[in-house]
This record gives C-alpha cells, sequence and structure tokens, in this order.
C-alpha cells in the first residue's frame, strides 16, 4: 500500500465506514452491540448472561468510551484475542440485507480529487464485505482497517493521534493535505490535533445521539454527497 499510496503533493481522503458511507445505525450497529454484549457477558461468567443488560452494557461502553473501541479494553483487561473478538462481534446472518446507503456515492466518489483510503476501526473482512456490497471498492486506493493500527506493538485504533502521526510518517503524505470524513466528533479532533482537515457526516447518526459541529470540524455535511461542492480554501 505504501507505494501507490506515496505522493506528498495529493489530497488524500481518510474516508471512515460505519455511519459515513452507510448507514449502520439502522441494522448493522444493534446486531454488533448484541454479538459483543454475549461473548462479553461469557467472559465475565459468575452467571453474567447477555439478559443481564445493565452490567453487560456497562462494560461495552465503558470500554469504547475509554479506547474508542470496545476491543481494546477487552483485550487489556480480559486478555481475550482481538481477532476473536472482532469476528464475534461481526457474525451475522445475511450482512447484505442490512445495509443502507444513500444514492449518488459512486459518482461522488468519482468527483472528488486525489486519493480515497478507507479508515476504519471495523475489521478488514467486515468492511470488505460493505465496501463490495455498496460496489465503492474499485474507487479506494487503500484500505486501513483496526488490525493494522499499531503504535510500539499496541493497539491504538481512532482516535488515537499516535496512530495518525506513524500513518502520515509512514505514507510521506503531509497532514494538510489529508482530509478525514467522520461520523465521530472525538476521531475528528484527534485529526485536527495532527493537521488534518475534518469534514463531520451526521446523516446516519440517530438524531438524539448527533453533536452540534464544533472547533475539530471543518465542513459539516449532511450528507456525504455534499463534499462534491467546493468550499473555499478547503478542496484546492
Amino acid at each position: 500500500m505504501k507505494n501507490a499510496l506515496t505522493q506528498r503533493s495529493s489530497l488524500v481522503w481518510l474516508f471512515d465506514l460505519d455511519n459515513t458511507l452507510h448507514n449502520a445505525s439502522h441494522a448493522i450497529f444493534p446486531a454488533i452491540n448484541r454479538n459483543m454484549n454475549a461473548y462479553i457477558a461469557k467472559v465475565l461468567g459468575d452467571g453474567i448472561t447477555p439478559a443481564d443488560e445493565v452490567t453487560v452494557n456497562a462494560v461495552r461502553q465503558d470500554y469504547y468510551q475509554r479506547y474508542g473501541i470496545t476491543m481494546v479494553g477487552m483485550v487489556r483487561h480480559h486478555g481475550v484475542k482481538a481477532d476473536d473478538f472482532l469476528q464475534a462481534a461481526h457474525d451475522f446472518d445475511d450482512l447484505q440485507t442490512m445495509i443502507r446507503a444513500q444514492r449518488g456515492l459512486l459518482r461522488l466518489l468519482r468527483q472528488l480529487p486525489g486519493k480515497k483510503v478507507l479508515f476504519t476501526n471495523a475489521p478488514r473482512d467486515y468492511s470488505q464485505r460493505v465496501m463490495r456490497h455498496l460496489k465503492l471498492h474499485k474507487y479506494f486506493d487503500g484500505h486501513i482497517s483496526v488490525e493494522e493500527m499499531h503504535v510500539h506493538g499496541n493497539l491504538q485504533p481512532k482516535p488515537s493521534a499516535s496512530f495518525l502521526r506513524k500513518l502520515l510518517a509512514t505514507h510521506g503524505w503531509l497532514a494538510q493535505n489529508c482530509v478525514l470524513v467522520e461520523d465521530s466528533l472525538d476521531n475528528l479532533r484527534a485529526a485536527k490535533k495532527v493537521g488534518l482537515r475534518t469534514v463531520l457526516v451526521n446523516a446516519y447518526t440517530p438524531a438524539h445521539l448527533r453533536n452540534r459541529p464544533a472547533a475539530c470540524v471543518d465542513i459539516s455535511a449532511k450528507s456525504v454527497g455534499s463534499l462534491s461542492r467546493r468550499r473555499r480554501g478547503f478542496l484546492p
């Protein structure tokens, strides 16, 4: 990937996947939460079951808030294997029927100047399946999944500023030439700290969970499609 993506003068779009390129809140996130709860309950033991929602939800949400992804907390505090947890969390009977996305994504990606890289805290197998179903994979120059997000041997998924700096150094990208497109303000804050430009997409976020645009947001996009409009001082 490094040889194909290294070009200092090129604009690089780092696209999140879930709730950015497709509507994960519709069916996928609820299913992932159920799968994670079942896994967490099994690990906790002592009579804890997925039906003990208060206990299991508290563990899942605590690790998500502390580490940006529940998996990291399960690895650090319970010794589980990251691959096992990710596989269990993304085990679906029929993923294709769960995917929802807006029209016009293909046209948008063709219009955007520069390189497009998928940059997701989701595992590679799952994200590849979603991208293929959406027919977006052929428009992306790279794919960075959570399995690759290590700094000094430790998992450092988004919103890790350390991994962002490593990513820039590895590919020779200039921070000001990179744009992170995300639904998460925490991830956008980290990117802004490192010097990237930022786009907040909240079309797929449930209304009661939507955050107002903050200082870390350069463009607030109701849909990914609005990125195709040039903004003064944003696109070259």
